[in-house]
């Protein structure tokens, strides 16, 4: 196992790359980075969304080391370095996301418990979001508080989702599960042209990221299978239950992009908004989907919240508030705590 470097993006020092063996015998690519300071403020599990990988998070990773935090991370089955269930390695398959939980607990069984300083807490994109509010729910995710952007609740990429939902069941009835869904591609998304992607504006970013999917060949995946279709949608469906909010336990700041066009900001401000006290809602205008591979501006918003939210205090609500103030009215605004509206989930779809 080995991490893959470019000249614009370094490794941190003092990475370990190690495989991970899940209960159910797939082989994980994951990395962790001991704290750098005499008294580490606890760990992050930084989980990633669809088609992402370890590389594309050694910015952040170095700044969270930089705060005083352990880092672990990995690359999730079917993506990444990781193991494959489908023969073509460019396909992005899962059967079911229930699987994904197996590569937590082995990340966290084998790297975070044994090896990193407590308390542990997550920062969760996309996918990797969906993965985790779905764990907060069922009382599985290994954290004491989350962090997660753009999480995957609903999609706006995806126009007539129930149609659409529909037809990817009846097509992976018929044995086609495993097959590219309809117009996909083996290329990574992150690799197309930087005019009208969907992921970021910011060129310096995007352009590092393209560099390393290139690099990394069938480590930076195509597009998803149908199987992988089929099993978002019913892990969508868990989240948009009226009573998933009200389960989760754990304290979480969601972090929403005003010009996200791959999931559906107001269905995520819906559900953050219903859930319990001491979790927050942040939404970035301006930004697109990938709020942790934006702009300075932006990127700037959101580790203020970050460091406002994490590890947790007894003044975060007031950090929090602070945080919000506008550094400039057309990217900010303010943050709104979440619990206010018990009924949010109510009056509106929740797939588009």
């Amino acid at each position: 196992m080995r991490l893959v470097e470019t000249p614009d993006n370094p490794a941190p020092p003092g990475g370990v790359a190690v495989p991970v063996k899940t209960e159910d015998g797939v082989t994980l690519r994951a990395a962790y980075w001991p704290a750098r300071v005499a008294h580490p403020r606890g760990t992050v599990l930084i989980l990633h969304g669809r088609a992402e990988f370890i590389e594309k998070y050694f910015e952040v990773t170095g700044e969270l080391l930089d705060r005083g935090f352990a880092v672990a991370t990995f690359d999730w089955r079917g993506q990444g370095s990781s193991g494959r269930s489908v023969r073509d390695g460019r396909k992005g398959h899962v059967a079911h996301f229930d699987h994904f939980r197996r590569d937590v607990e082995a990340v966290s069984r084998e790297i975070v418990d044994p090896l990193l300083p407590k308390p542990a807490f997550g920062l969760a994109h996309s996918m990797g979001g969906c993965i985790a509010l779905i764990g907060a729910a069922e009382g599985w995710l290994p954290v004491q508080r989350l962090v997660t952007t753009t999480p995957m609740i609903a999609l706006s990429l995806v126009k007539h989702a129930r149609l659409v939902r529909g037809l990817v069941r009846i097509l992976a009835r018929l044995g086609l599960a495993g097959r590219f869904v309809p117009g996909g591609r083996a290329h990574s998304i992150s690799t197309e042209p930087f005019e009208g992607n969907r992921l970021s504006g910011d060129p310096i970013r995007y352009a590092r990221n393209a560099a390393i999917a290139r690099e990394l060949g069938q480590g930076a995946v195509g597009s998803p299978t149908i199987g992988w279709l089929v099993a978002a949608f019913e892990a969508m469906e868990r989240l948009q239950a009226q009573d998933c909010p009200g389960r989760i336990r754990i304290p979480t700041l969601v972090v929403g992009a005003g010009d996200d066009p791959v999931c559906l900001t107001p269905a995520i401000a819906r559900f953050a908004r219903a859930l319990g006290p001491g979790s927050t809602y942040l939404e970035i205008p301006g930004s697109r989907h990938e709020i942790m591979m934006e702009s300075a501006p932006i990127r700037e918003v959101f580790w203020k919240a970050f460091d406002a939210f994490i590890p947790g205090s007894q003044d975060t609500p007031e950090r929090l508030v602070s945080a919000a103030q506008p550094l400039d009215d057309a990217i900010v605004q303010p943050l709104v705590p979440a619990g206010d509206d018990g009924s949010a989930l109510r009056g509106g779809s929740a797939i588009p």
